[in-house]
């Protein structure tokens, strides 16, 4: 479908060796990093996470580890074609989307990765299947997010910036610290965290993104898609995906997910087991009124959007039960009023910022009830 509807071509041979190569590759820079951060305590070219910390604040010092200040020298300067400008539009356009954008994130972003090995079945050996990490990890991915798209967030003092290098880190420490267990079959899925999971991965966020909304009735013009595209294509390059797997256009970016969907692991049973993870946590999610009637609800509309989304094939590839996407034809009523016409009145942006404002709230609420939104803490172990 992604192909018909795009009309992209066939990938060739040396695209996909390409790709298969880049399953091999990791961050180099921040596994330098990582390197440094394992160093015996009494090296003087150690790194401590509180230097990392510091540094992530202030900037690295000029007496600073070599590997702490490489990082940095890395992550401190964005390229030329980064325009700040655009990417405030682009938070702009994420910030409005609202709840559609929580729903296609963790609906065809997330469970519908499930379907494929490999990433999938690192999270179960990370301890993704457990209710309380995968609540946790909802609430990890959705606190980033939001950071992203917020005006100036991704300055280097903004908040995303901040979390971004700091999920950086933490991706290159679950690389390691897997790569080098003896568990991890890197012959069969590439290295744990490699070059090709983390470009599929930053699709979930622009360029799938967009497609699901657009599905969930949003209308998406070209000057917004190119603007929010802009803004996860500098996210992409901050968290270490290769500059030429990184675009400001939909068709380039889904030319490269359909090549690399071509070549991962079929649907494994992890994939199936967070699936159902993510579906039964819904109840288990803080709710500020009738908790225990709104987790149900919560729960029975997931399943109803995912039927729409992955189709009978993709609930069976999970064994997730299946339900009639009722929740579709809702979602397309209340963004037919809030996008089509509200949103083309006078009032029509200051309502979607709000409606926007409104639905991260919730989100939050629901992952991190009156606890402050947090993201994992960093740790060598």
């Amino acid at each position: 479908m992604l192909r018909a509807y795009w009309r992209l071509d066939e990938p060739g041979d040396a695209e996909l060796a390409r790709i298969r190569a880049r399953l091999m590759q990791r961050d180099e820079p921040a596994a330098a990093l990582v390197a440094a951060m394992r160093r015996p305590a009494d090296d003087s070219d150690r790194v401590a996470m509180a230097d990392f910390h510091d540094a992530l604040e202030h900037g690295a010092p000029d007496d600073a580890s070599p590997a702490l200040r490489a990082f940095f020298d890395t992550v401190g300067e964005p390229p030329a074609w980064v325009d700040p400008d655009l990417c405030n539009r682009g938070a702009q356009v994420y910030r409005r989307l609202g709840r559609n954008a929580v729903d296609v994130l963790l609906q065809l972003g997330l469970i519908g990765g499930y379907r494929f090995g490999g990433p999938v079945d690192l999270l179960a050996q990370t301890g993704g299947l457990r209710p309380a990490t995968a609540k946790r990890r909802l609430g990890e991915t959705q606190t980033w997010a939001v950071a992203v798209g917020q005006h100036d967030g991704m300055l280097r003092d903004g908040e995303g910036w901040k979390l971004t290098v700091h999920v950086r880190l933490m991706h290159a420490l679950v690389n390691d610290s897997f790569e080098h267990n003896g568990r991890w079959d890197s012959a069969e899925w590439g290295l744990p965290i490699n070059q090709a999971d983390l470009a599929a991965t930053l699709n979930l966020f622009s360029g799938a993104l967009l497609m699901g909304v657009r599905a969930l009735g949003v209308p998406v013009n070209r000057a917004d898609s190119r603007a929010l595209m802009h803004l996860w294509k500098y996210v992409g390059w901050l968290i270490g995906v290769d500059e030429d797997w990184l675009f400001d256009d939909e068709r380039s970016q889904h030319a490269l997910s359909y090549a690399v969907l071509l070549v991962q692991a079929d649907v494994t049973d992890a994939g199936g087991r967070l699936a159902n993870a993510l579906v039964d946590v819904q109840t288990d999610l803080e709710y500020r009124r009738f908790p225990a009637l709104a987790g149900r609800y919560e729960r029975e509309r997931l399943l109803s959007m995912l039927e729409g989304f992955l189709g009978p094939r993709g609930m069976r590839d999970l064994h997730l039960p299946q339900r009639p996407p009722w929740a579709f034809g809702l979602a397309w009523v209340r963004n037919a009023i809030s996008y089509q016409v509200i949103g083309r009145t006078p009032l029509g942006g200051p309502y979607l910022e709000w409606r926007g404002r409104k639905a991260r709230e919730a989100a939050m609420y629901r992952h991190f009830g009156a606890d402050a939104p947090q993201i994992g803490k960093l740790a060598v172990s």
